[in-house]
C-alpha cells in the first residue's frame, strides 16, 4: 500500500469515527455506491454549499437561483439526448461474471479479479428508470435525472415571463442527482446518488468567451473560498475529440487527490446546444428578444459545473494532517473556519465542578448568539476533549478553569493549528473568535 493509498484509508476510517460519513445500508451490509452523512458530514456540506451560494447568487445581481424537480418528463432527456447516447461501454467477465467500465480498465480483455476473459464491450446506459403512476407502460416511463443541468434549460422560458431579465444571466441550482455507475469508486469521488452545484449562464453568442474567462477566474476564487490548495488545483484544456457533444470549449479543474489527479470542477461553452434542442422537441419558442437591437435568437450558455461530494473530499485531502505536540502525535483536520462544522469548542476543565460547567455554559450561550458552530463538551478529560475537536477540525477551543471564576482572567482560547493557548478577556471573545 502507497504512502496516498494508506492517507485514503485513514481519511475514510477518520470520516466513520468521527461522524462525517457512513456507508449506505451499513447494517444491511452496505450499497456500494451510497453514502450517508452523519453531523459533522452534512454540516460541512452545508458550509460549503452556503459558499458556493454566496459567491455566485447571493453576491450578484445576474443570477437566479432555481430548484427543478429530480424527476422530469421522459421527453427532457430524449431531447437531451440523454435516453439514447448516455452511456459507458460495459464488459463482463466470462468466468466470475463481474462487469467492469472496459474505458478503466489497463487490460480491457482481461479481469482485473480472477484474470478471466472479457466478453465484448456493450454501452450500459446510466440513468436510472422508473414509472410514475399505477401502470407501467411506454408513456409512464421516467427517470432520475443524471444532471441538475436539463432542469434549468426547461425552465428558461419560464424566468423569462416572471423575472425578465436581461442578457447576460444565470440559472444556478443545488440539487440531486443520480447516476447507476457501473464502477463506483475512490469513496465519496464516484457514487451513485451525488448532489451538484451548477450554473447556467445565458449570453449573446459573440460574448461567450469574456463571459467564460471571467467563470475560469471565479472558480479559481471558489476554491480559496473553501481552503484548498491553489498548488493542488490544475487547469486542463479538454482536446476537441475528448469534449462532449454539445460542448465548443471545456476546461477541467483538477485536483490532487490521494488516489491521483482527478476532475473536481468543470467549465463548459455549451452553446446554443440545448435551448435549441428543448425547443424544437418541445415546440415551445425558447429565444430571446433583445430591445437593444430588436432582434430574437436563441443565447448561448456558459455551464460552471460543481459536485458537492468530490469538494468535500478535496477539502477533507487537503485538510487531513498528521503532527506531533508535546512529544505525542496527533491527527487534526486543518479546515478553513468558513467550512469546519465546528468553530468553537467551550470546555469546563473540570466536569464534576458546578461552578466550572455553569460558567462554560454561559459563556457556551453568548457565542452562539453571534457565532454559527458552537458546541458544549465536557466529555473525558481536557487532553481528550482536544484531540476529539482537533479530529473534527474545530479552529479555536474555549476552556473555563478557576481563574476566569476567582480573578475574572478570562478563559484560555488554544489554536488548533498550533496548539499554543492564549487568554483572552471574556468581553473581548466574541470578537476574537469571529470567522
Amino acid at each position: 500500500m502507497t504512502q496516498e493509498e494508506t492517507k485514503m484509508e485513514k481519511i475514510i476510517s477518520l470520516c466513520k469515527r468521527r461522524g462525517f460519513v457512513y456507508q449506505g445500508s451499513e447494517i444491511y451490509g452496505g450499497l456500494a455506491g451510497t453514502w450517508d452523512y452523519g453531523p459533522y458530514g452534512v454540516t460541512l456540506k452545508n458550509n460549503i454549499k452556503g459558499l458556493w451560494w454566496k459567491r455566485f447568487v447571493e453576491d450578484r445581481d445576474d443570477m437566479y437561483g432555481v430548484d427543478a424537480a429530480i424527476i422530469m418528463n421522459q421527453n427532457v432527456w430524449k431531447a437531451s439526448g440523454h435516453v439514447s447516447g448516455f452511456s459507458d461501454p460495459l464488459s463482463e467477465c466470462k468466468k466470475c461474471g463481474h462487469r467492469f467500465r472496459t474505458d478503466q480498465l489497463e487490460d480491457p480483455k482481461k479481469c482485473p479479479d480472477c484474470g478471466g476473459v472479457l466478453g465484448e464491450a456493450r454501452q450500459f446506459n446510466m440513468m436510472f428508470k422508473t414509472n410514475v403512476g399505477p401502470l407501467e407502460s411506454e408513456d409512464s416511463i421516467s427517470y432520475l435525472r443524471p444532471e441538475t443541468a436539463q432542469g434549468m434549460f426547461v425552465n428558461f422560458k419560464n424566468i423569462l415571463d416572471t423575472i425578465h431579465p436581461t442578457l447576460p444571466f444565470g440559472l444556478a441550482q443545488i440539487g440531486k442527482a443520480f447516476r447507476n455507475e457501473i464502477a463506483p469508486r475512490d469513496f465519496i469521488f464516484r457514487s451513485r446518488e451525488f448532489e451538484q452545484m451548477e450554473i447556467e449562464y445565458f449570453v449573446k453568442p459573440d460574448d461567450w468567451k469574456k463571459t467564460f474567462e471571467s467563470f475560469v477566474k471565479e472558480v479559481h476564487a471558489f476554491t480559496t473560498d473553501v481552503g484548498l490548495d491553489k498548488k493542488h488545483v490544475h487547469e486542463l484544456e479538454i482536446a476537441d475529440g475528448d469534449r462532449a457533444h454539445y460542448s465548443k470549449r471545456t476546461i477541467d479543474f483538477e485536483f490532487d487527490f490521494p488516489f491521483g489527479k482527478k476532475e473536481l470542477f468543470g467549465l463548459a461553452y455549451r452553446t446554443d446546444f440545448d435551448l435549441k434542442a428543448h425547443s424544437e422537441a418541445s415546440k415551445v419558442d425558447l429565444s430571446y428578444f433583445d430591445e437593444e437591437t430588436k432582434t430574437r435568437f436563441i443565447p448561448h450558455c456558459i455551464e460552471p459545473s460543481f459536485g458537492v461530494e468530490r469538494t468535500v473530499l478535496a477539502v477533507l485531502s487537503d485538510a487531513y494532517t498528521e503532527d506531533e505536540i508535546d512529544g505525542e502525535k496527533r491527527v487534526y483536520l486543518k479546515f478553513s473556519p468558513k467550512v469546519a462544522p465546528i468553530k468553537v469548542a467551550v470546555f469546563p476543565l473540570l466536569k464534576n465542578k458546578p461552578m466550572l460547567v455553569e460558567k462554560a455554559q454561559e459563556i457556551f450561550n453568548l457565542l452562539r448568539k453571534d457565532i454559527k458552530g458552537v458546541v458544549f463538551d465536557d466529555n473525558g478529560n481536557i487532553g481528550k476533549r482536544y484531540r476529539r475537536q482537533d479530529e473534527i477540525g474545530t479552529p479555536y477551543c474555549v476552556t473555563v478553569d478557576f481563574d476566569t471564576i476567582e480573578k475574572d482572567a478570562g478563559v484560555t482560547v488554544r489554536n488548533r493549528d498550533t496548539g499554543k493557548q492564549e487568554r483572552v478577556k471574556i468581553k473581548e471573545l466574541t470578537k476574537y473568535l469571529k470567522v
